[in-house]
């Protein structure tokens, strides 16, 4: 191991995987990565059903918490977020959704630069993948990034597809091609029964080159400067500090979470806050930390009058036997993370694109894995796409192995709250269509006793949990909140990028891994110097009737 390098990326997630293989593309270009977390080696990890495993540990798993969320009743909230080698892809619900194309184009309106657009962001989504059933206008098929569909073998799928339909929405038959809004199977990164992480996709063939270097189990504690121009980092290993340099520059890859993090502990960042804890200002940004955003979501839950949803699976002794086929054969109900249905909705008249989404699950469950119901039921997870409350991330020591404040005021404003009520009642709606009533039996969460707005209300700021898709805290722009450039370069500082889904401007509709890695694709070209990829010409579905229809037909 050198401990100098022409790039240091921290943090072996999603992106800094991606950053990892692209970089060293160039057999003249040597690359340190840096990972806090152990490997990934564990089968709780690549087996897909397990995934509420490595997420409510902190085995794999940074495992923030929030300060008391004042608009849900004060309750604290899980902030998992991945600490191993392939970050969050390790630790996530593989489902693979890119959001919806004017997602990309808000990006570049609010950026200023059109290259942000979904046009020239969908070649590099295409360039990341390879998806199962074939390479078309919208996926890719040579793609280090193995994508497949669920096989909705359980006839709740199909029950909750056809409710949507009969309820007045379309069906689409991919929902990350031409068109998003509708009802339809989900995309997973599942391969061969497996989880395929970016570690698994792009890290693991690109350390066979002698230019990357990869270190795990090692804390970045600050970012290294002279001047205003970054230099290296200094890290915690073995409980020895050392310190790494780098001659071309320092990448952030830790995430929402840690990469604002990362840059208060290094000086940048609010200078109040700084000098609370002592820290010298390098770069006077107010942005970081700042414009934090993410999924809340409720579970709609039924019960099933028919023996057909997994909740068998829950019992300890079936479990054993799902892990023994898993791990035999890697087919049955462990390969599967059983999000194989979902749905993208508008909530109401005038809205121009999708602004719920739901992802089905043929068992009434937590995400934790746990159940509070007795025998066999269903649920969809609803929840708004594009929040506009807002939270932050702040250090609460110099000492980067103190967690910091984090607070998302989830529900904060009256647009979100209504947002949510529309969802509950439309959920509903769907579910009382023809489609389900061979299976739907009472309701078990929020109950049929709750109706009002108050009743609504109360439930969600009592039960909603985080879809964990957390995003924004080093926003790309120009503006006075951005962080970073639209090359990802750190403002007020040379040699030093974020390159994360923290950098995205808004949160986009939908899940967020796919995003990061067509980010880290596309930037990684930007660094590399190279010709970006032609814009897409692939169309795109727009409801005709959105000014005027909440839906398709009535």
């Amino acid at each position: 191991m050198t401990d100098r390098s022409d790039y240091i990326i921290v943090g072996a997630g999603s992106a800094g995987c991606v950053l990892a293989n692209r970089l060293t593309e160039d057999a003249e270009v040597s690359v340190h990565l840096i990972e806090a977390g152990p490997g990934d080696t564990s089968w709780v990890i690549h087996m897909p059903a397990a995934f509420s495993r490595p997420l409510n540990s902190d085995r794999f798993n940074w495992a923030y918490r929030t300060e008391p969320e004042p608009y849900l009743n004060n309750r604290v909230m899980d902030c998992p977020r991945g600490r191993v080698i392939g970050g969050s892809s390790s630790i996530n619900g593989m489902c693979y959704v890119r959001g919806h194309a004017f997602d990309y184009d808000r990006w570049a309106g609010e950026t200023g630069d059109p290259s942000w657009a979904y046009a020239h962001c969908l070649p590099y989504f295409r360039k990341a993948e390879t998806r199962d059933s074939g390479e078309n206008a919208y996926h890719g098929g040579e793609g280090p990034l193995r994508v497949t569909t669920g096989p909705i073998q359980n006839p709740l799928f199909q029950a909750f597809i056809d409710a949507g339909v009969q309820a007045g929405y379309g069906y689409t038959e991919d929902q990350n091609g031409f068109r998003q809004e509708g009802f339809g199977t989900m995309d997973m990164t599942v391969s061969n029964g497996s989880r395929w992480s970016a570690a698994k996709g792009y890290l693991k063939p690109a350390l066979a080159r002698k230019k990357l270097t990869m270190q795990k189990r090692a804390l970045v504690t600050r970012v290294l400067f002279a001047g205003n121009r970054a230099t290296g980092v200094e890290i915690v290993e073995n409980n020895k500090l050392k310190t790494i340099y780098a001659d071309r520059g320092v990448i952030l890859c830790g995430g929402v979470i840690n990469s604002p993090q990362l840059l208060q502990l290094s000086g940048i960042g609010n200078p109040v806050l700084l000098q609370e804890h002592g820290i010298p200002v390098i770069a006077e940004l107010n942005g970081v930390g700042e414009n934090l955003q993410d999924h809340l979501e409720v579970y709609i839950q039924y019960e099933c009058i028919q023996p057909v949803s997994i909740a068998p699976a829950l019992r300890l002794h079936r479990q054993a036997k799902i892990l023994f086929e898993w791990l035999t054969t890697k087919k049955g109900l462990g390969a599967s993370n059983h999000f194989e249905a979902g749905a993208f909705i508008r909530s109401r008249a005038g809205v121009r694109h999708p602004d719920l989404q739901f992802h089905f699950l043929p068992v009434a469950v937590n995400y934790d894995g746990t159940s509070g119901v007795k025998g066999h039921g269903f649920q969809a997870h609803m929840g708004p796409m594009r929040a506009t409350s807002r939270g932050h991330v702040r250090i609460s020591s110099n000492d980067p192995r103190k967690p910091p404040r984090v607070l998302f005021n989830y529900m904060q404003t009256d647009q979100d709250r209504q947002e949510m009520r529309d969802g509950v009642r439309l959920t509903r709606e769907i579910m009382s269509q023809e489609a389900m009533n061979p299976f739907r039996g009472a309701e078990i969460s929020p109950g049929s006793d709750v109706q009002s707005d108050d009743e609504i209300d109360r439930f969600v700021r009592a039960r909603s949990e985080s879809a964990y898709h957390p995003a924004c805290t080093c926003k790309m722009g120009n503006d006075e909140a951005a962080v970073v450039d639209v090359q990802g370069r750190v403002h007020g500082v040379e040699n030093l990028r974020v390159i994360d889904s923290s950098i995205m401007p808004s949160i986009v509709s939908g899940n967020l891994n796919a995003p990061v890695i067509m980010m880290a694709e596309k930037l990684a070209d930007v660094i590399r110097g190279r010709q970006p990829y032609a814009p897409s010409d692939a169309p795109v579905f727009e409801a005709e009737n959105w000014e005027t229809r909440q839906r398709e037909s009535l």
